[in-house]
């Protein structure tokens, strides 16, 4: 992903961050690196630049500032700060929706009838991280945030919107238990 272009100034936007913690039960609030997963993602969006709003907050109030929303999940703790950032300068000035990605890197088999089956090419597969960033100009064009649960959400936008998917670095990967919290915390030990 490219850095900030030259012509653009990061300090003019005042993107606004909502940390989705709806329907991710307690693992939002195990503890990575002495630190709850919900309070490392809040800290990268503030690292990044981006103001973290209340979750109680109307969609049309947020509508209303006329700035871009960092939807950010709590289960992708460690999405770097930068990265957040460079999805908002790319959302904001190519006025598309960005979809931050990670590659499969299970293998994958088809199930039919209770039987394993053939393994699925993972060349065109992607799972869905952290963060989708809205441009100010979709977040205008939304009654409200359609779902909270990415799976769903993206879906949803590609019907009405210009999506991009993005290539997220490792640190961005998203935890679905304890031992993938364990993992995540190997892989950005300091």
């Amino acid at each position: 992903m490219s850095q900030t272009p030259d012509f653009f100034d990061l300090d003019d936007l005042q993107p606004l961050g909502l940390l989705l913690e709806e329907g991710r039960g307690s693992l939002p609030f195990a503890l990575l690196h002495g630190e709850a997963l919900v309070a490392c993602a809040a800290w990268a969006l503030g690292e990044a630049g981006v103001h973290p709003i209340d979750s109680g907050i109307g969609w049309e109030e947020i509508a209303y500032t006329g700035e871009p929303v960092v939807l950010h999940d709590p289960l992708c703790p460690m999405t770097p700060a930068e990265f957040i950032a460079a999805c908002v300068v790319r959302a904001v000035t190519e006025d598309v929706v960005v979809v931050a990605v990670r590659p499969v890197t299970d293998t994958v088999k088809v199930v039919a009838d209770g039987v394993v089956g053939e393994t699925v090419d993972r060349e065109g597969l992607r799972t869905i991280c952290s963060p989708i960033v809205l441009p100010a100009s979709v977040v205008a064009a939304l009654p409200s945030l359609p779902s909270v649960h990415f799976e769903e959400l993206v879906p949803m936008l590609r019907e009405h919107f210009k999506v991009e998917l993005v290539p997220a670095p490792a640190e961005a990967r998203r935890v679905t238990s304890v031992e993938d919290v364990a993992v995540l915390e190997a892989l950005t030990r300091r």
